[in-house]
């Protein structure tokens, strides 16, 4: 008799960060623990072993080794939950895997930035078979797991708004001051998005590349309504369904992403959203 499928989730919230690593930018957002907590009681009651990691705690160090551990711990057919709310960024490309705009992207952790060529070296150690879940609620997170463009539309920028998007400023002199360990992630990733995966990986995220992800008092913009469509469990369709009722929610100016990386497998797609 066949083991029954395994799941573990990682929720990742960051309402700021360390000064001291992004030259006195605090990223002050409100909503983002609201929303790693929110995701944490989704998976608890779909039965995920379940981690959280908030604001200071979401340290790159504690953001990857729990990834490796999932890679470590599952097996093909079970699945790993992963949301991360918070700035998305970006750094220079130096391996050559984007050639579109030339920055990876990145998301913005308490002591440094976690670089997307980090994120497909983590994929690429998960066994051929796993399935893998990324809720991004960031700014450059229409592809984070990979192309950005920094200038948001006109509407997306309305006054009084706060954006999940590290600032031009912040994000030019935290790579100069630091460029030395960002170009050495690169460095040691040298395949970038070129990294072979053989798990199924499905990215929805928080808004398309050229746009900005709108943060909240309570939650995102993007979490908030992910949660009125899965409304406490009632929903019931697909993974590409549900990206899709969310998106006929939200503002013509943020539009969630679904993009894929490694093992196509539609039995995954079509799945009920986080069904172990």
């Amino acid at each position: 008799m066949m083991e029954p499928a395994s799941g573990r989730a990682l929720h990742i919230g960051l309402n700021r960060v360390d000064p001291d690593h992004y030259g006195g930018w605090d990223g002050a957002l409100a909503g983002c623990e609201f929303d790693a907590n929110d995701m944490d009681a989704i998976a608890k009651t779909r039965g995920f072993e379940t981690t959280v990691l908030l604001s200071d705690a979401a340290r790159s160090e504690d953001v990857v080794r729990e990834i490796e551990e999932a890679g470590e711990a599952l097996a093909p057919g079970d699945i790993f939950f992963l949301t991360y709310s918070g700035h998305g960024g970006q750094v220079p490309d130096l391996n050559g895997d984007d050639d579109w705009d030339r920055f990876d992207e990145t998301w913005v952790l308490y002591d440094r930035q976690l670089v997307d060529d980090e994120l497909y070296a983590l994929w690429g150690a998960f066994a051929t078979g796993v399935r893998i879940i990324v809720l991004s609620d960031s700014c450059h997170s229409g592809s984070v797991t990979r192309d950005a463009f920094y200038d948001a539309s006109p509407a997306n920028a309305s006054a009084g708004s706060r954006f999940k998007a590290l600032p031009r400023d912040v994000q030019q002199r935290t790579y100069e001051a630091h460029q030395d360990t960002y170009d050495a992630i690169q460095h040691e990733n040298p395949q970038g998005d070129r990294c072979g995966v053989g798990a199924s990986v499905v990215l929805i995220s928080g808004c398309m590349d050229n746009q900005l992800s709108r943060d909240g008092d309570r939650n995102g913009l993007f979490t908030q309504t992910l949660k009125e469509v899965w409304d406490d469990g009632s929903f019931s369709g697909s993974y590409r369904t549900f990206r899709n009722e969310i998106v006929d929610r939200m503002p013509s100016d943020q539009t969630p992403n679904y993009f894929r990386v490694g093992l196509f497998a539609p039995t995954f797609e079509q799945q009920t959203p986080f069904t172990i």
